[in-house]
């Protein structure tokens, strides 16, 4: 699927070095989460940046997303957590579980031109902050063509419009993708290619001194590079780095 990601109005012959980068394309925001950032090479999420997070069912995606969206509040960003997968009760055990403590504003809707229009309304009230949209997950969502019926099609369709959405208005979006056991989803290479980034959350199940651990890597990030996998306890508190591994 192609996405809107053209500069209006560009002169035929315009020579690259001419081409003046946004302001807000350059400020980059840090998390906080020490293994997060450095997953990102460093330097936190880029402006716009769409990034695809997948693993396979108990590896605790939503509890990671969950610190995460609490660190991104804490940096001075505004986020907004919209959930199918659980109801927003669930969420808020969790959250007392984790005992997060700076919050982020929930949703619930699964109609993607809803949920952009209710993110804009966000943005119009505060737009000093950046801004994050976490969707848990992919799977959950429709693009408003189709009623409720969802496919890898539909999947595609709503992840498109949510990437074209952050290339508009210099927003970051994070979108959990939902896998099998055997590590499959619907569509993964296309999903893949339309995104900035993709992490991938799994559960060690081999390296003895590892066991039951979760294994963070970054896969994909065009905006810079990782070199790292992260191995991290998942605790009643949340998660804690136990060891990395530098590669390449």
């Amino acid at each position: 699927m192609r996405l809107k990601t053209q500069i209006e109005e560009l002169p035929l012959g315009t020579n690259i070095l001419n081409i003046e980068v946004p302001d807000k394309l350059r400020k980059k925001v840090l998390t906080g989460l020490e293994y997060w950032d450095d997953s990102l090479g460093g330097q936190g999420f880029t402006p716009s940046c769409v990034t695809l997070f997948v693993g396979t069912p108990g590896a605790g995606k939503t509890t990671m997303m969950l610190e995460l969206a609490n660190a991104l509040t804490s940096s001075g960003a505004l986020v907004m957590f919209n959930t199918a997968e659980e109801s927003l009760y669930q969420l808020k055990m969790t959250v007392d579980r984790l005992k997060l403590r700076k919050g982020f504003i929930a949703g619930h809707e699964t109609n993607v031109p809803e949920l952009l229009a209710n993110c804009d309304k966000l943005r119009a009230a505060i737009p000093s902050k950046p801004f994050f949209l976490i969707v848990d997950s992919l799977q959950t969502l429709n693009d408003g063509k189709y009623g409720e019926n969802t496919n890898s099609k539909t999947a595609e369709r709503s992840l498109a419009m949510i990437t074209e959405w952050c290339k508009a208005n210099y927003t970051n979006a994070i979108v959990i993708g939902q896998v099998t056991k055997g590590g499959q989803m619907a569509g993964a290479n296309v999903l893949k290619h339309m995104v900035d980034a993709m992490f991938t959350l799994d559960i060690e199940r081999k390296e003895q001194d590892f066991l039951g651990c979760r294994v963070l890597q970054c896969e994909k990030n065009r905006f810079g590079g990782s070199g790292h996998i992260y191995f991290l306890a998942l605790r009643e508190n949340g998660f804690q780095e136990v060891s990395r591994i530098t590669v390449g």
